[in-house]
């Protein structure tokens, strides 16, 4: 298994794994393609196993206003085969390893249990507009005490 940054060459790799990994969304996979259709700065990485995308995970702007406060996670999928046997954590740790992702404030709005495992904190603030409780916002380096409402990039929103 290989960490590779995401290349245009696997972009239709990653698609399909999206499309599989999240089988009742489409979101995700639309997610993707709109980033790389508009050109939107995203860092991407992928788990490659035998020339097959097993894993994806990326991360976009994080916003207070028009200012950038972070970056958010997602979307991160694993290849139903691949589950449960640390594929998936291991792309994350590589991922917050990097230059680019290692000093800054990364949200995710996700599963509690599994982010908590690496440091992940449910965030008092900021408010996520997607989860207006709270209830699976995590941040890791959030010193943030401003009660704002996080902004994502415009393709979320579409």
């Amino acid at each position: 298994m290989k960490i590779r940054k995401l290349t245009p060459e696997n972009f239709g790799k990653a698609y399909a794994l999206l499309r599989q990994a999240f089988p009742r969304s489409t979101y995700e996979r639309q997610l993707a393609e709109k980033f790389h259709k508009n050109g939107r700065g995203v860092h991407e990485w992928v788990c490659i196993h035998c020339n097959t995308v097993i894993a994806y995970i990326a991360f976009s702007h994080a916003y207070n206003g028009s200012d950038i406060c972070g970056l958010h996670l997602g979307p991160m999928a694993v290849k139903s085969d691949f589950q449960k046997q640390g594929v998936g954590s291991e792309l994350l740790c590589f991922a917050l390893r990097q230059p680019e992702i290692k000093d800054k404030t990364i949200f995710v709005l996700g599963e509690p249990n599994f982010y908590k495992k690496f440091g992940f904190e449910l965030c008092a603030a900021p408010i996520c507009p997607f989860d207006k409780n709270n209830t699976h916002f995590l941040g890791i380096r959030n010193n943030s005490n401003n009660q704002f409402t996080v902004g994502y990039e415009s393709e979320f929103y579409k």
